[in-house]
């Protein structure tokens, strides 16, 4: 037992369900989390997010938030934070019994990074979480667009769609997934059912079992890393008009799509004033800004959070010199 929490002893009467989305940068797991939190039925969820980075930007963008939600900044659960994962459990677990509304069931987001195993074994090595905690499935969101190339790439990749109990494809709407893709993903894990997100209820996804998934055997705390991968956060000092910025970062797109893994972040316009823009961008793939109301949080800085594989901090910092770019955090090699 976590020493820290020497104090929790009582195990809940009933264990409560866990499901783990995984999913590689830019798959849609905090879109998918957005549209399951939206449910009624589901509002009585605890949420855990784990970042990779420094600054943490997941928890703001979810369309509708569960009262309960934990971040883990700097949250590469692949690696040493796994304590970091059972404390927040713990702060959760503690909390419950003196709750208005006690949550039912906990979804907790991985890193776009992360290997999940080391988590699944994170529950399995700690005695109390294992007794108070059933895991209800992993989730691995998986690109139809850029799929393929992904897993081809990282093996990071490769093991989130390997200890999946549901593979869920993404962005369909965009594409049809390419030839022998979905037999590749049966070929990678025969166990999981492979379902089209745009043709499923959202609350159907995270919760509810595992049909069909065999028994597994226990995961090992293995990890491995795509080298060369980093997260820079940004903060724009002077705010960008929306031609500029889309100058900016169309023109990272266009000349190093492979090595920008993931941009996210909430910006301000100077030509748009008012509430923010959420931005979001996978490799050669820019999506349209989505407009917020308002600011999420008492922070009305414009910051971009960056996933980044082989480039270079300057590159970024001179595409995005108009807006007076500075670094939130030095950019840490995984």
């Amino acid at each position: 037992m976590n020493p820290s929490f020497a104090r929790l002893t009582e195990v809940p009467a009933e264990p409560i369900p866990l499901t783990v989305l995984t999913g590689f940068l830019g798959s849609g797991k905090t879109t998918l989390l957005s549209r399951v939190l939206a449910l009624p039925d589901l509002r009585d969820t605890a949420v855990v997010i784990s970042e990779f980075g420094a600054v943490a930007l997941d928890h703001l963008l979810l369309e509708a938030t569960a009262d309960d939600v934990v971040e883990l900044p700097n949250g590469c659960t692949c690696c040493a934070v796994r304590q970091g994962l059972a404390d927040a459990f713990y702060r959760l677990l503690r909390s419950r019994p003196s709750a208005a509304k006690p949550f039912r069931r906990i979804a907790l987001e991985t890193s776009g990074l992360a290997d999940p195993g080391p988590v699944l074994y994170t529950l399995s090595a700690d005695s109390f979480l294992e007794a108070s905690l059933t895991l209800d499935r992993v989730v691995t969101t998986v690109d139809a667009v850029a799929g393929p190339a992904t897993l081809d790439r990282y093996p990071e990749a490769v093991a989130q769609a390997a200890v999946a109990d549901l593979l869920l494809l993404t962005k369909t709407d965009l594409a049809s997934p390419p030839d022998g893709f979905v037999q590749r993903l049966a070929s990678l894990n025969p166990t999981a059912p492979i379902v089209d997100a745009g043709e499923v209820d959202a609350g159907d996804l995270l919760f509810g079992g595992s049909p069909r998934a065999l028994p597994r055997p226990r995961p090992s705390a293995a990890a491995a890393h795509a080298h060369g991968i980093y997260a820079l956060a940004l903060r724009l000092q002077r705010p960008m008009d929306r031609l500029r910025f889309a100058m900016a970062l169309g023109g990272l797109a266009r000349d190093h799509g492979e090595k920008l893994l993931r941009v996210k972040g909430l910006v301000e316009f100077a030509d748009r004033p008012g509430g923010p823009a959420a931005i979001h961008a996978v490799q050669h793939t820019l999506y349209p800004p989505r407009w917020l109301e308002r600011w999420p949080d008492a922070d009305h800085a414009s910051r971009l959070v960056f996933i980044l594989r082989d480039l270079e901090p300057d590159e970024i910092l001179r595409r995005f010199a108009e807006g007076e770019p500075a670094i939130v955090a030095p950019a840490g090699g995984s």
